[in-house]
C-alpha cells in the first residue's frame, strides 16, 4: 500500500526515484525497496522525508 502510493505520487509529478532521493535524502535503494513492496517495515522518519517531497502527511500512505 505505502509503495503503491509512494510511485503514484512519485509519477505523477514526473519524478526518478533517483530525483526523489535527492530532494528527500532517502537513498534511490530504499525508495525502489519500498515501492516494490520488498520492505516489510519502513521507519516513519523515511515516510516523513517522502511525504514533505510531495506535500503529503505520513498518515496518507496509509
Amino acid at each position: 500500500m505505502q509503495g503503491e502510493r509512494l510511485k503514484k505520487w512519485r509519477e505523477t509529478e514526473k519524478m526518478s526515484q533517483e530525483e526523489l532521493a535527492e530532494k528527500s535524502n532517502v537513498s534511490r535503494t530504499t525508495i525502489h525497496l519500498i515501492e516494490s513492496g520488498q520492505s516489510s517495515t519502513v521507519k516513519i522518519r523515511t515516510l516523513q522525508k517522502l511525504a514533505v517531497v510531495f506535500n503529503k502527511q505520513v498518515k496518507d500512505f496509509f
